[in-house]
C-alpha cells in the first residue's frame, strides 16, 4: 500500500495525518505527539515511527512506501517571533539605508503614541548604501562602485554578519548590478548567505522589496538548517523521494525550491488548514466559511469564500514585518490551550504569552509552575484527569493546578474556579473580537457563513463563539485536531511567481508579456519535473494585478488558464479584455469602478500547480438520527456554574448519532463542547455538524 503523509509543526504538539492509499478505498489515521522545541526534526522522526508501527511496519519500510512527506512548519515564523533568525544585513543604493524604517509611514495603532516600532532585524549600522543607480526603465544611471561593495562587506563582516539581504533599487528589471553585489559579497563574507531582492520579489514597491528581501535573509538559516537536517535524518531513515513543503500560498513545493525563498514558508502551517477547510466544506456544500484554528500556543482565523482560500500578494504583515510574497489570509491570535493566564497591574490577562509543550500548562505534569486555558478546563470539568489525554500519550494530572488559581485569585479577591471561569470568558472574548475584526474589514457579516474548527481546542469553543456571532452551523472534521496537517495533503506542488510590468492597459505591451509569461513557465517546469512532477501533469493560471493611477495596492484577477506557454489566447485583444475583469474585480472588492479613469498593469503572475491525491471530503446528513446515551456524567461549568454534564465517548459514534447540548464530547485528541441550546450530529462521513436550536 503506498502511503502519504502530512505533517504540521505547532508550538506544543507536532501534528500528523497518514493517508493510505488512494480514491474511494483511501483511509486517513491521525496521531500527534508533542513539539521538541530543542531539535523539531526529533519529534518528526519519532511520530513517523509511531505511524509505522501502528501500520505494522518497519520505519524503513513504511518510508519506503510513502509516495510523499509534505510538511508545514513554523521554524520561519519563530524566527521572527523570537527575534532568533541570523545576524542580518543590508546592502542597499546609496540613501536608501533606511527603508525599513519609514516603513511607508505604516503604524498598526495610529492611536497609539505608545507604540514602539518592531525590533529591529538589521539595524542602522548593518544597513549600509553603496553607489549605483539603475532607473525605471533598466536603464544604468550609475555605475555600480565595486570597491564601495568590498568596503561595506569589510564592515559586515566585522559585525558577524551570517546573512545579507541586497535590494538595490529596480533590480527587479535588471538584476546586473544586485548579481555582481553577490559575487563580491561571496568572495568577502565566504559562509554568509545572500538573499537578492529581484530573485526574492521581483517587482516594487521600493519598501515591499526590501522588507521581504530583509525578512527572507533573517530567516533562511533557521529554515534551511532545520530542513537540511529533516532530510539527512528522513534519508539515513529509508526516505528517497524529495521533501515537499508547505508554502503560505497554499501550495507545496519541494525543499529545493524553498531555499531559493524561506520566506515563503512564513505562515505555512495556518495556510494548510485553510486550504483543507476549503476542500471540506465545498465537498458538504458549505463554500463561504470562516475558519477557526485553536492550538496549543495560537488561534488563526481565515475566510473561505465560494469555495476558494486565494493567495494574495502584497500588503501581508507577519509579526509587525511586510512580507510582500502570496500568502493565503490569515489572521492569528496569541491564544491556544498552553496561554499562559496572569494577572497584571491588577487585572487578569490571558495570553499572548504560551507555555508551550516544555513545560507545557502545569496539568501536563511536566514541571509548568504557571497556570494556563488548558488548566483552566481542567478545572471546570471540560477536561479530566480520569481520562487519557493526545490520544493516550500521557494523563493529565491536577497536581499544582488548584493552587495556581487560588494564587491568581488571592490577587484578584476572587476564588481559583472563579478566576479559572473568568480565564475562559476572557480568552474566548478575545477571540470573538478577533474574528469580528476580521470579518469586519472585508465587510462580511459573520452570522450568513458556516463555521469549521478545528486544532486541539477549536472545538471547544467553536459552539460558544458561534452562539455569540450569530453562527447557526459549525462543522468539526473527524480530524480537526491534526486538520493543518491533513491540509497539507489536500494542497497542489504549486509555483506562484510574478514579474513587474508597468503599462497602460489603454496600450499593453504584448510581446513583452508573453516574454515575460514563457519565462514564468519555463521555471515553473523545471522545478516542478525536477521534484518528480510530469510536465504534462502541470496546469497553468495567468493573472494580472492592476490599479487606478495613485492607488497602493493592486488588485490580481485571473486571465487565462491551460497548458503552460500555451499563450494564444494573447493578442492585441487583451487589455479590453483585462479593462472588463479589472471592473468586475474592483466593484468586487471596493463597490465603484472609475468610470474616467483608465487602470495600467502593474505586474503579471503564473500559477502553475500539479494536481495531487486528495485525502476523501464529503458526507452529508445521515439519513437516520439517533439520540446517544452518555457514557458517564461530570461536573461542568459551562459558564452557569458546575451542574451533571452529559460525556459521550466521540470514538464509538458513528453516522446519524445525535447529542443534544450541554455535553461534552471527548474525542481521541481533541474535546467538543455541545453548550445548552445546541445539538451536535455525526453525518455520513464521521465528521460532526454543529445546529443551532433556538
Amino acid at each position: 500500500m503506498a502511503y502519504r503523509v502530512g505533517i504540521d509543526i505547532g508550538g506544543t504538539f507536532t501534528d500528523f495525518a497518514l493517508l493510505c492509499g488512494v480514491g474511494e478505498e483511501a483511509r486517513v489515521r491521525l496521531y500527534k505527539n508533542l513539539t521538541t522545541p530543542q531539535d523539531r526534526s526529533l519529534g518528526v522522526m519519532s511520530g513517523l515511527e509511531r505511524l509505522a508501527a501502528m501500520e505494522g511496519l518497519a520505519l524503513g519500510e513504511f518510508l519506503a512506501r510513502c509516495d510523499a512527506i509534505v510538511h508545514g512548519t513554523t521554524v520561519a515564523d519563530n524566527a521572527l517571533i523570537e527575534m532568533d533568525g541570523a545576524l542580518t544585513g543590508l546592502i542597499c543604493t546609496e540613501g536608501f539605508r533606511d527603508e525599513m524604517e519609514y516603513r511607508r509611514g505604516f503604524k498598526e495603532s495610529i492611536w497609539d503614541p505608545t507604540l514602539a516600532p518592531p525590533p529591529q532585524i538589521a539595524p542602522r549600522r548593518r544597513r549600509l548604501g553603496v553607489p549605483e543607480r539603475v532607473m525605471a526603465d533598466g536603464s544604468v544611471h550609475t555605475a555600480l562602485d565595486e570597491a564601495a561593495v568590498r568596503a561595506q562587506c569589510a564592515k559586515l563582516r566585522k559585525q558577524g554578519v551570517e546573512s545579507v539581504a541586497v535590494s538595490l533599487l529596480f533590480s527587479f528589471l535588471n538584476p546586473e548590478h544586485e548579481l555582481r553585489v553577490a559575487e563580491i559579497a561571496a568572495e568577502e563574507l565566504p559562509g554568509a548567505r545572500i538573499s537578492l531582492s529581484h530573485k526574492v520579489l521581483p517587482r516594487g514597491p521600493e519598501y515591499d522589496r526590501t522588507s521581504t528581501t530583509v525578512v527572507n535573509a533573517f530567516v533562511a538559516t533557521r529554515v534551511a538548517d532545520y530542513l537540511e537536517k529533516l532530510v539527512v535524518r528522513l534519508g539515513e531513515a529509508g526516505y528517497a523521494r524529495r521533501l515537499m513543503v508547505m508554502q503560505a500560498s497554499g501550495g507545496v513545493m519541494s525543499v529545493d525550491y524553498i531555499e531559493g525563498a524561506p520566506v515563503r514558508v512564513l505562515a505555512s502551517g495556518p495556510a494548510g488548514g485553510v486550504v483543507g477547510s476549503a476542500h471540506v466544506g465545498s465537498a458538504k456544500g458549505h463554500a463561504d466559511l470562516l475558519c477557526v484554528d485553536m492550538g496549543g500556543t495560537s488561534y488563526d482565523m481565515s475566510l473561505v469564500l465560494s469555495g476558494a482560500a486565494p493567495a494574495e500578494a502584497g500588503w501581508n504583515m507577519h509579526h509587525r514585518y511586510l512580507v510582500g510574497v502570496p500568502m493565503v489570509q490569515v489572521e492569528t491570535l496569541g491564544a491556544g490551550g498552553g496561554s499562559i493566564v496572569e494577572v497584571v497591574a491588577g487585572a487578569l490577562r490571558v495570553g499572548p504569552a504560551s507555555a508551550g509543550s516544555d513545560p507545557g500548562p502545569i496539568c501536563y505534569g511536566r514541571g509548568g509552575t504557571r497556570a494556563t486555558v488548558t488548566d483552566a478546563l481542567l478545572m471546570t470539568g471540560v477536561l479530566s484527569d480520569e481520562a487519557c489525554f493526545a490520544g493516550g500519550d500521557f494523563a493529565l494530572t491536577r497536581a499544582g493546578v488548584e493552587e495556581a488559581f487560588a494564587a491568581l485569585g488571592d490577587a484578584l479577591g476572587k476564588s481559583a474556579q472563579e478566576v479559572a471561569r473568568d480565564a475562559l470568558r476572557l480568552v474566548n472574548a478575545n477571540m470573538v473580537d478577533g474574528i469580528r475584526r476580521t470579518t469586519a474589514s472585508k465587510g462580511i457579516d459573520p452570522a450568513g457563513l458556516t463555521m469549521l474548527a478545528y486544532g486541539g481546542n477549536g472545538p471547544v469553543f467553536a459552539a460558544i463563539q458561534a452562539g455569540e456571532l450569530g453562527i447557526s452551523r459549525v462543522l468539526i472534521p473527524r480530524a480537526s485536531p491534526t486538520f493543518s496537517a491533513l491540509g497539507t495533503l489536500v494542497a497542489d506542488p504549486t509555483i506562484d511567481e510574478e514579474r513587474a510590468l508597468i503599462a497602460g492597459v489603454e496600450d499593453l505591451p504584448v510581446a513583452r508579456m508573453e516574454a515575460l509569461w514563457r519565462e514564468l513557465s519555463d521555471r515553473a517546469a523545471t522545478h516542478l519535473v525536477e521534484a518528480g512532477l510530469a510536465a504534462d501533469d502541470i496546469h497553468a493560471t495567468y493573472q494580472l494585478s492592476m490599479r487606478y493611477p495613485g492607488q497602493n495596492f493592486s488588485l490580481t484577477f485571473d486571465v487565462a488558464q491551460g497548458a503552460p506557454g500555451a499563450l494564444d489566447w494573447l493578442d492585441d485583444t487583451l487589455g479590453s479584455r483585462a479593462l472588463d475583469l479589472f471592473n468586475a474585480r474592483h466593484t468586487e472588492e471596493y463597490g465603484h469602478i472609475r468610470e474616467h479613469e483608465l487602470p495600467e498593469v502593474t505586474g503579471l503572475r503564473l500559477v502553475s500547480r500539479v494536481a495531487t491525491p486528495r485525502p476523501p471530503a464529503a458526507g452529508g446528513p445521515s439519513a437516520t438520527s439517533r439520540l446517544v446515551k452518555p457514557r458517564a456524567t461530570r461536573e461542568v461549568n459551562l459558564g452557569e456554574g458546575f451542574a451533571p454534564t452529559a460525556i459521550h465517548d466521540g470514538a464509538a459514534m458513528v453516522a446519524g448519532d445525535r447529542v443534544e447540548g450541554p455535553a461534552v464530547i471527548a474525542e481521541t485528541f481533541t474535546t467538543i463542547v455541545v453548550q445548552p441550546g445546541w445539538r451536535a450530529q455525526v453525518d455520513t462521513a464521521g465528521d460532526y455538524v454543529l445546529e443551532r436550536l433556538c
